[in-house]
């Protein structure tokens, strides 16, 4: 008699799950007949907006362009765009939006400070993210299957500039200063540990406060060094007034950072006084031979596809054609086919390591010069 009650029991049991399973895909597959809905999430806000306009400008278009194709699996796209502000807390709430909108891609962060508390909320939820721009290496180090970037990473540009720094201005006075945020002081520690490895001390390492508008203070410490080179791990905000504040001084060190200064507004906060500032970044995507026919189509709307624009386009392309080798769009076999194969995109063909990372060309150094940045020649 027990024996026929417990059976029941677990029959029972066994039905129920059944239902409750039957119930989920259903609403699973329910949803996925609606059409695809991908965030593109930055600081659309803030002194960082230039670089949250860049990824929207990026992804806007890509969604129009695809959905103008046919869009993803025979279902078009349907584009959301957060504002994390760069701000940690922020980014994880709009992650968390993000979840409630049925949002089954990111393409951002931008900020690393952004990007990493809000991959956990997207590692939790089963969502993939490709940021095109946060370079800070705990992104894809600490982070899941799902979590990828078609940027290249802190300790790679950092050793970029490091290795010149230390060798083409060996005699030199070197100050490194950061903003305190996961991207400007991880770069700047990546740069400064390549120099301490060539042998090479700097002259003054200091932290600045982002956001502040008088750095007359740490100019003033520059100036007594002697100061002949000033590396920057920071935004192109700061930057920009630490350059015009040197020069009002009387300083006239060489202001040398990373890729946050791949803005047109870097150029607007200097004006001259920007001239000669080296920057690394990678290959410009604007002259590979792939993205030429989207370069134009930017240009003919009156944009320029500067800085991150490309690489959040890229993004998009990525997760679009990796949903078509998967055949589907469920998390997991569509993370399986981002590792598994090579895609064509504007950055042209790239692929992505076991963490996530993209396998692409690696940082080069820019001079600005007369407005815009290019290619340097040493």
């Amino acid at each position: 008699m027990t024996n026929i009650f417990s059976n029941r029991i677990i029959s029972f049991g066994l039905h129920f799950i059944g239902v409750l399973l039957f119930f989920f895909i259903f609403q699973v597959e329910k949803s996925y007949g609606k059409d695809i809905t991908i965030a593109v999430l930055g600081p659309m806000t803030g002194q960082y907006a230039a670089f949250g306009r860049q990824l929207r400008e990026g992804a806007i278009m890509a969604v129009d362009d695809m959905n103008a194709a046919g869009g993803v699996l025979g279902k078009k796209i349907r584009l959301e765009i957060g504002d994390d502000a760069c701000d940690p807390k922020q980014a994880v709430a709009i992650a968390n939006q993000m979840v409630n909108k049925g949002v089954i891609f990111v393409d951002g962060h931008f900020c690393s400070g952004s990007s990493i508390p809000a991959s956990k909320v997207y590692e939790e939820e089963g969502i993939i993210q490709i940021s095109p721009g946060s370079t800070n290496p705990k992104l894809t180090d600490e982070g899941a299957d799902n979590i990828f970037r078609v940027c290249g990473r802190d300790d790679h540009q950092g050793k970029i500039a490091g290795e010149l720094l230390s060798k083409k201005f060996r005699d030199k006075n070197i100050a490194i200063l950061h903003d305190k945020t996961a991207y400007g002081k991880g770069l700047a520690d990546e740069t400064r540990k390549v120099l301490h490895k060539n042998n090479k001390q700097e002259v003054l390492y200091e932290a600045i406060t982002a956001g502040e508008k008088d750095y007359s203070a740490v100019v003033s410490k520059l100036k007594r060094y002697k100061t002949d080179i000033v590396y920057l791990g920071g935004y192109h905000t700061e930057a920009g007034l630490i350059v015009r504040q040197m020069r009002d001084q009387g300083v006239k060190a060489i202001l040398v950072s990373g890729d946050a200064l791949v803005t047109d507004e870097y150029w607007a906060i200097t004006g001259d006084t920007g001239e000669g500032t080296l920057m690394t970044f990678s290959p410009d995507p604007r002259k590979n031979p792939a993205a030429l026919p989207v370069v134009k189509k930017f240009r003919e709307k009156n944009i320029e596809p500067e800085g991150y624009i490309l690489y959040s386009y890229g993004a998009v392309q990525a997760w679009k054609q990796a949903v078509e080798k998967a055949g589907t769009l469920h998390v997991d076999r569509v993370t399986a086919a981002l590792h598994k194969y090579t895609f064509d995109t504007v950055l042209g063909r790239i692929r992505f390591n076991k963490t996530g990372d993209v396998a692409a060309p690696g940082y080069v150094f820019y001079e600005w010069k007369m407005g815009t940045y290019d290619y340097y020649e040493e």
